[in-house]
């Protein structure tokens, strides 16, 4: 069956391929490297695991990540154009890359040849697992049988919900990624101290810092709790999400812990699921980071 329109996002997205296949969602990935000559497209020409192992042995080793170009957008808009299906093409916060920018350039080369195509690209505000969730909410949409432009307007109304609060292993990746920012200004040079980051609106900002992993994973739960308890929305109309980055196990035992917190406080919120930070986000949070994401749903109940 023709679909109505179709859903693309960036590589930030984060979220697993078999879902992305399940859902109908056309990823474009973003390059990583190791060695800054030899950039890999991620989950194409190098896997996510790999990723991380190859951070993890290559100690003081930073990779770093290049966001796709006009023509990888292109390619993925022209077979959905050629068809006359719109597209709305999500992209990862501006305040972070320029991809944003290289998805409107691939639009408006392509709008020059085919004058009739529908394509919105759109500012998520957010990135890595939370920018997935958003995703899937604009798939919860269109599986509902909303329209191409209420399926927008509804994305425009819910994405300025987004949080991730989350922390990292160490500073060091953010030191050398470029986003430590007023980060720093918090945690300083203190030796053994760790953040703990809130992003909304497409920016970080310091949230806490700890030495132990147990205080700042604590934290970013405490984090979430006083958000969902400062809403004017039951716990279950957000969606929530647990991000990692090397370390499933924690992850797994971490999201139990959340679920058990926030059912004694009366936040039941339904599944959480886990994705994997990607290698386009790591490069800057390092293979340690551990967080949580929250969005509103789309559409509630």
């Amino acid at each position: 069956m023709r679909e109505e329109y179709h859903i693309i996002s960036d590589g930030s997205c984060d979220l697993p391929e078999d879902l992305v296949r399940d859902k109908n969602i056309t990823v474009v990935p973003f390059y990583v490297s190791f060695d800054d000559t030899n950039y890999l497209k991620e989950g194409v020409e190098i896997g996510v695991r790999d990723f991380y192992r190859q951070m993890v042995e290559k100690k003081g080793v930073y990779p770093k990540s290049s966001m796709p170009g006009t023509q990888d957008y292109a390619d993925a808009f022209l077979p959905f154009v050629k068809e006359g299906i719109p597209v709305i093409c999500i992209c990862i916060t501006a305040k972070f890359s320029g991809s944003i920018q290289t998805a409107m350039n691939a639009r408006d080369m392509l709008l020059e040849e085919y004058p009739q195509a529908e394509i919105t690209v759109m500012d998520s505000t957010v990135d890595t697992v939370l920018q997935g969730q958003f995703v899937m909410e604009a798939a919860r949409l269109r599986d509902s049988g909303a329209g191409y432009e209420d399926t927008v307007k509804r994305l425009e109304e819910i994405k300025s919900t987004g949080r991730i609060f989350f922390t990292v292993g160490d500073m060091e990746y953010l030191k050398h990624g470029g986003r430590i920012g007023k980060v720093a200004a918090v945690a300083g040079s203190v030796l053994g101290i760790r953040p703990v980051i809130t992003l909304k609106q497409g920016e970080i900002f310091p949230s806490g810092i700890g030495r132990s992993r147990r205080k700042t994973t604590e934290k970013s739960l405490e984090l979430l709790v006083e958000y969902l308890k400062g809403s004017r929305l039951a716990a279950d109309c957000y969606s929530l999400s647990v991000g990692f980055g090397y370390d499933r196990q924690e992850a797994e035992e971490y999201r139990q812990h959340v679920q058990e917190t926030l059912k004694a406080k009366g936040l039941e919120a339904g599944e959480i699921p886990i994705y994997q930070i990607g290698a386009g986000i790591s490069v800057h949070t390092g293979p340690y980071a551990l967080g949580l994401g929250v969005i509103e749903k789309s559409i509630h109940g």
